[in-house]
């Protein structure tokens, strides 16, 4: 365990930091403070910190009544990668997921980001689907825990 403190975010503060990290991972589809607000109220969000230094931010994307699959999301900028922070920004995400009573866990990449989608291949995900949304060039990834 490290020294992180992780905490759903509840100010203006927490939420732009969330943004900022969700941004900074995902260039490609950029999310106002409005859009943030949102997903917060349909979704388990955190962000995590190393003292005051923000570090990187989950998403749990609670399981479809139908599928009980739930989405696990974990970013963490790129100064603090290789740390452990994505592990255990992940595992915690997954506790989460799985106390929601998600039987099936997805995750989705931007294939631009390496990173992400050498920890997700790294932690049992594979490929399920690589498509792009209206107006994009970069394709996303699919991929659910095997």
């Amino acid at each position: 365990m490290s020294d992180l403190r992780i905490q759903q975010p509840d100010s203006d503060a927490t939420f732009t930091d969330w943004q900022y990290v969700h941004n900074t991972v995902i260039p490609t589809h950029a999310l106002s403070l409005d859009e943030v607000r949102e997903r917060a109220r349909r979704n388990h969000m955190e962000v995590a910190y190393l003292g005051d230094e923000l570090v990187g931010c989950t998403t749990v994307r609670p399981p479809a009544d139908e599928t009980l699959t739930a989405t696990v999301i974990a970013r963490v900028l790129p100064p603090h990668r290789r740390r452990g922070f994505g592990e255990e920004l992940y595992e915690r995400a997954l506790n989460q997921a799985q106390e929601l009573g998600a039987e099936v866990i997805e995750t989705v990449v931007l294939s631009s980001n390496e990173d992400g989608l050498r920890f997700a291949l790294e932690h049992g995900f594979v490929e399920i689907e690589r498509y792009l949304l209206p107006g994009d060039t970069i394709p996303w990834i699919d991929l659910r825990l095997s």
